[in-house]
Protein backbone atom coordinates (compact mmCIF):
# COMPACT_ATOMS: atom_id res chain seq x y z
CA UNK A 1 0.00 0.00 0.00
CA UNK A 2 1.33 3.43 -0.97
CA UNK A 3 1.90 6.27 1.43
CA UNK A 4 -0.80 8.96 1.52
CA UNK A 5 0.68 12.33 0.61
CA UNK A 6 -0.82 15.67 1.62
CA UNK A 7 0.36 18.81 -0.20
CA UNK A 8 -0.58 22.45 0.36
CA UNK A 9 -0.44 25.19 -2.25
CA UNK A 10 -0.66 28.74 -0.87
CA UNK A 11 -1.60 31.00 -3.77
CA UNK A 12 -0.38 34.60 -3.96
CA UNK A 13 -0.60 35.64 -0.32
CA UNK A 14 1.37 38.78 -1.14
CA UNK A 15 1.27 42.31 0.21
CA UNK A 16 -0.31 43.85 -2.89
CA UNK A 17 -3.24 41.40 -2.74
CA UNK A 18 -3.84 41.88 1.00
CA UNK A 19 -3.12 45.50 1.87
CA UNK A 20 -1.47 46.97 -1.21
CA UNK A 21 -2.68 48.08 -4.63
CA UNK A 22 -5.24 45.26 -5.03
CA UNK A 23 -5.89 44.55 -1.35
CA UNK A 24 -9.18 44.74 0.47
CA UNK A 25 -11.19 43.77 3.51
CA UNK A 26 -12.06 40.28 2.23
CA UNK A 27 -8.37 39.45 1.68
CA UNK A 28 -7.32 40.83 5.06
CA UNK A 29 -10.06 38.83 6.77
CA UNK A 30 -8.65 35.46 5.67
CA UNK A 31 -5.06 36.08 6.83
CA UNK A 32 -5.50 34.52 10.32
CA UNK A 33 -7.27 31.49 8.79
CA UNK A 34 -4.53 30.94 6.21
CA UNK A 35 -1.77 31.34 8.82
CA UNK A 36 -3.48 28.80 11.09
CA UNK A 37 -4.00 26.37 8.20
CA UNK A 38 -0.35 26.62 7.10
CA UNK A 39 0.87 26.19 10.68
CA UNK A 40 -1.29 23.10 11.16
CA UNK A 41 -0.27 21.69 7.78
CA UNK A 42 3.47 22.01 8.52
CA UNK A 43 3.02 20.45 11.96
CA UNK A 44 1.24 17.45 10.44
CA UNK A 45 3.04 17.06 7.09
CA UNK A 46 6.35 18.94 7.13
CA UNK A 47 7.60 21.96 5.23
CA UNK A 48 8.75 20.01 2.16
CA UNK A 49 5.13 19.44 1.15
CA UNK A 50 4.27 23.16 1.21
CA UNK A 51 4.29 25.28 -1.96
CA UNK A 52 3.82 29.04 -2.26
CA UNK A 53 3.04 30.78 -5.53
CA UNK A 54 4.02 34.39 -6.06
CA UNK A 55 2.48 36.58 -8.73
CA UNK A 56 5.61 38.18 -10.17
CA UNK A 57 5.57 40.97 -12.73
CA UNK A 58 8.30 43.04 -14.29
CA UNK A 59 8.53 46.82 -14.69
CA UNK A 60 6.78 46.53 -18.08
CA UNK A 61 3.60 45.11 -16.50
CA UNK A 62 1.37 47.79 -18.03
CA UNK A 63 2.54 46.72 -21.52
CA UNK A 64 1.51 43.08 -20.99
CA UNK A 65 -1.83 41.54 -21.90
CA UNK A 66 -2.74 41.32 -18.21
CA UNK A 67 -1.66 44.93 -17.64
CA UNK A 68 -3.91 46.12 -20.46
CA UNK A 69 -6.88 44.29 -18.92
CA UNK A 70 -6.04 44.99 -15.26
CA UNK A 71 -4.25 48.35 -15.37
CA UNK A 72 -3.13 48.31 -11.74
CA UNK A 73 0.58 47.68 -11.29
CA UNK A 74 1.06 45.00 -8.62
CA UNK A 75 3.55 42.41 -7.44
CA UNK A 76 6.40 43.97 -9.41
CA UNK A 77 9.61 42.05 -8.76
CA UNK A 78 11.70 43.60 -6.00
CA UNK A 79 8.90 45.69 -4.47
CA UNK A 80 7.23 45.43 -1.08
CA UNK A 81 3.96 44.50 -2.83
CA UNK A 82 5.51 41.37 -4.38
CA UNK A 83 6.60 39.92 -1.03
CA UNK A 84 4.70 37.26 0.90
CA UNK A 85 2.73 38.92 3.71
CA UNK A 86 4.53 39.14 7.08
CA UNK A 87 2.11 36.68 8.70
CA UNK A 88 3.27 33.96 6.27
CA UNK A 89 6.79 35.04 5.27
CA UNK A 90 8.38 32.96 8.02
CA UNK A 91 6.71 29.85 6.65
CA UNK A 92 7.64 30.67 3.04
CA UNK A 93 11.31 31.09 3.95
CA UNK A 94 11.62 27.78 5.85
CA UNK A 95 13.93 25.16 4.51
CA UNK A 96 12.10 22.64 2.37
CA UNK A 97 9.30 25.00 1.33
CA UNK A 98 9.08 25.63 -2.42
CA UNK A 99 8.18 29.06 -3.79
CA UNK A 100 7.13 29.34 -7.42
CA UNK A 101 7.07 32.68 -9.23
CA UNK A 102 4.43 33.01 -11.92
CA UNK A 103 3.91 35.76 -14.48
CA UNK A 104 0.17 35.33 -14.77
CA UNK A 105 -2.84 33.73 -13.10
CA UNK A 106 -1.93 30.05 -13.30
CA UNK A 107 1.55 28.59 -13.07
CA UNK A 108 2.13 26.17 -15.93
CA UNK A 109 5.42 25.21 -14.21
CA UNK A 110 3.76 24.26 -10.90
CA UNK A 111 2.63 20.73 -11.89
CA UNK A 112 6.17 19.76 -12.98
CA UNK A 113 7.69 21.30 -9.85
CA UNK A 114 5.27 19.27 -7.74
CA UNK A 115 6.00 16.10 -9.77
CA UNK A 116 9.71 16.59 -9.06
CA UNK A 117 9.01 17.00 -5.34
CA UNK A 118 6.80 13.90 -5.36
CA UNK A 119 9.47 11.78 -7.04
CA UNK A 120 11.03 11.04 -3.62
CA UNK A 121 7.84 9.17 -2.69
CA UNK A 122 7.67 6.83 -5.72
CA UNK A 123 6.09 4.55 -6.42
CA UNK A 124 3.12 6.77 -5.78
CA UNK A 125 -0.38 6.58 -7.12
CA UNK A 126 -2.15 9.86 -7.88
CA UNK A 127 -5.07 8.51 -5.88
CA UNK A 128 -2.84 8.75 -2.78
CA UNK A 129 -2.27 12.50 -3.20
CA UNK A 130 -4.41 15.20 -1.60
CA UNK A 131 -3.92 18.85 -2.52
CA UNK A 132 -5.05 21.60 -0.12
CA UNK A 133 -5.31 24.94 -1.91
CA UNK A 134 -5.68 28.29 -0.14
CA UNK A 135 -5.03 31.93 -1.01
CA UNK A 136 -5.91 34.80 -3.28
CA UNK A 137 -7.84 35.54 -5.36
CA UNK A 138 -10.37 32.70 -5.45
CA UNK A 139 -11.85 33.89 -8.73
CA UNK A 140 -8.59 34.43 -10.59
CA UNK A 141 -5.39 32.76 -9.38
CA UNK A 142 -6.79 30.14 -6.98
CA UNK A 143 -9.23 28.72 -9.54
CA UNK A 144 -6.60 28.90 -12.30
CA UNK A 145 -3.99 26.98 -10.32
CA UNK A 146 -6.52 24.50 -8.93
CA UNK A 147 -7.75 23.64 -12.42
CA UNK A 148 -4.22 23.39 -13.84
CA UNK A 149 -3.27 21.01 -11.05
CA UNK A 150 -6.50 19.02 -11.41
CA UNK A 151 -5.82 18.60 -15.13
CA UNK A 152 -2.31 17.35 -14.38
CA UNK A 153 -3.26 15.12 -11.45
CA UNK A 154 -6.80 13.97 -12.37
CA UNK A 155 -6.92 11.10 -9.86
CA UNK A 156 -5.71 13.17 -6.89
CA UNK A 157 -8.05 14.63 -4.31
CA UNK A 158 -8.36 18.42 -4.21
CA UNK A 159 -9.70 20.46 -1.29
CA UNK A 160 -10.32 24.19 -1.04
CA UNK A 161 -11.35 25.80 2.23
CA UNK A 162 -13.42 28.90 1.40
CA UNK A 163 -12.48 30.41 4.79
CA UNK A 164 -8.89 30.48 3.52
CA UNK A 165 -9.68 32.14 0.17
CA UNK A 166 -11.06 35.50 -0.89
CA UNK A 167 -12.19 36.78 -4.24
CA UNK A 168 -12.35 40.16 -5.87
CA UNK A 169 -16.03 40.24 -4.88
CA UNK A 170 -18.19 37.88 -2.82
CA UNK A 171 -20.17 37.00 -5.95
CA UNK A 172 -17.09 36.12 -8.00
CA UNK A 173 -15.63 34.21 -5.01
CA UNK A 174 -18.79 32.07 -4.84
CA UNK A 175 -18.81 31.58 -8.61
CA UNK A 176 -15.21 30.35 -8.54
CA UNK A 177 -16.01 27.95 -5.71
CA UNK A 178 -18.91 26.59 -7.75
CA UNK A 179 -16.67 26.22 -10.82
CA UNK A 180 -14.16 24.24 -8.78
CA UNK A 181 -16.94 22.14 -7.24
CA UNK A 182 -18.19 21.28 -10.75
CA UNK A 183 -14.66 20.09 -11.60
CA UNK A 184 -14.64 17.68 -8.64
CA UNK A 185 -12.64 19.87 -6.30
CA UNK A 186 -13.99 19.52 -2.77
CA UNK A 187 -15.08 22.77 -1.15
CA UNK A 188 -14.70 21.99 2.55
Amino acid sequence: MSEKIELMVVVDMQNDFVSGSLGGDMARAIVPNVAAAVDKFIAENGAERLFFTKDTHEDNYMETNEGRHLPVPHCVRGTWGAEIIPELSGYASRGGVTTVEKATFGSVALPDIIRAALSRYEPLSEADITFHIVGLCTDICVVSNALLLKANFPEATFKVDPRCCAGVTRTSHEAALETMRMCHIEII
